[in-house]
């Protein structure tokens, strides 16, 4: 079975050529051919020798996906369906610009996925619905930048691994991607223009500072407390609340890069006074900023139990618990739903529209 170029890195393409009697200097073509002239046979590399051409294209495939379909949003949001070779399907989501300043408003953001399926079950998030199937490999997830740009026409800005499937679950190969996606030779990616977003798995977030990427790290808190957070977030019971904290002091401490602390408000839940003070009081142990989001429907999914409970705090609600932070000097932000009409904002991402296609 052939393997996808795209999961070589420059180092490891050069391990190939000399197995294959070519010069290691050869990689560094390839990989423009690939990334910057984004061709799509290698006959397309005309600097290199036909016998070559020959051997790659004998030993490897150059895309990762069968094919691809977008759903557009009266906000501009882009959700992206790509099927994979082995016929399971992940979704990716362009997401426009919140701002409106100059240096900000060209901003495009690509929320990226890590595994097909997920594991952890949260319990407002429509993708553990589907279970989990696989993780991607490092060519999957860098072919959904390279598809969204080929469609858009343009450059992205920023990365996020905020899709399908937990990215520190799948950490070899994310970390390859990553490696890819910010290697100066084809800068597809600008370094800490690129963010995984975690549930909290403590040994990866600690790997993660030792080895030091160009990433930042958001972590999916949405509550204060351990007992609600285990009630949200099944996987949060395998570790201790404090625990999870003092890892990400850790990771501050070994990187000096600020961290993004997610929360999802829930009406009557986690959007009390104490709620405020206690996420504060967490926000600053370390150079932090809180982003709040507003809590989507996954009605299609049909949550059953707990789930099946969770309503969305207003926007009022959202806006005042945003004011109580800045009172208290923690920086935080309000996020909007861009993608809702299309179920692409934040949760909602379960390949419906395959789904119902199949129906």
């Amino acid at each position: 079975m052939k393997r996808n170029i795209k999961n070589l890195t420059i180092p490891e393409l050069q391990d190939y050529l000399v197995s294959v009697s070519e010069p290691k200097y050869r990689a560094n073509q390839i990989f423009q051919k690939i990334y910057v002239q984004r061709v799509a046979t290698f006959d397309e590399i005309a600097n290199l020798p036909k016998s070559l051409r020959q051997k790659l294209t004998n030993d490897f495939d150059i895309s990762s996906f069968n094919s691809s379909k977008s759903q557009h949003s009266s906000d501009g949001t882009i959700k992206f369906l790509f099927e994979l070779k082995d016929g399971s399907a992940i979704e990716s989501v362009l997401i426009p610009c919140e701002y409106t300043d100059e240096a900000k408003k060209n901003r495009r953001t690509l929320c990226i996925s890590s595994q097909a399926g997920c594991s952890l079950n949260c319990t407002f998030c429509a993708t553990g619905k589907l279970k989990f199937k696989r993780n991607l490999s490092a060519s999957e997830i860098v072919d959904q930048v390279l598809a969204v740009e080929k469609q858009i026409g343009s450059k992205l800005t920023n990365i996020v691994f905020m899709g399908m499937g937990e990215p520190l679950l799948n950490y070899e190969n994310v970390k390859k991607a990553v490696e890819i996606l910010t290697n100066p030779e084809i800068q597809l990616i600008k370094k800490k223009k690129l963010t995984i977003s975690t549930a909290g798995i403590i040994p990866k977030i600690i790997q993660l500072a030792d080895d030091n990427l160009p990433v930042k790290l958001a972590l999916s808190l949405h509550a204060p407390t351990q007992d609600l957070r285990k009630k949200l977030m099944p996987s949060a019971g395998k570790w201790k609340f404090d625990e999870l904290i003092e890892s990400i002091e850790y990771y501050y401490r070994k990187t000096k890069t600020p961290v993004t602390f997610e929360y999802i408000l829930f009406e009557g839940l986690n959007d009390r006074p104490e709620d405020i003070k206690r996420l504060a009081k967490l926000a600053k142990r370390v150079p932090a900023k809180i982003n709040l989001i507003p809590f989507h429907t996954i009605e299609f999914t049909n949550p059953t139990g707990f789930a099946s409970e969770l309503k969305p705090a207003s926007k009022g609600k959202i806006q005042w618990f945003r004011k109580e932070l800045l009172k208290l000097d923690v920086q935080s932000f309000q996020r909007t739903s861009s993608g809702l009409d299309i179920d692409a904002a934040c949760g909602q991402l379960a390949l419906k529209s395959l789904r119902e296609n199949k129906q």
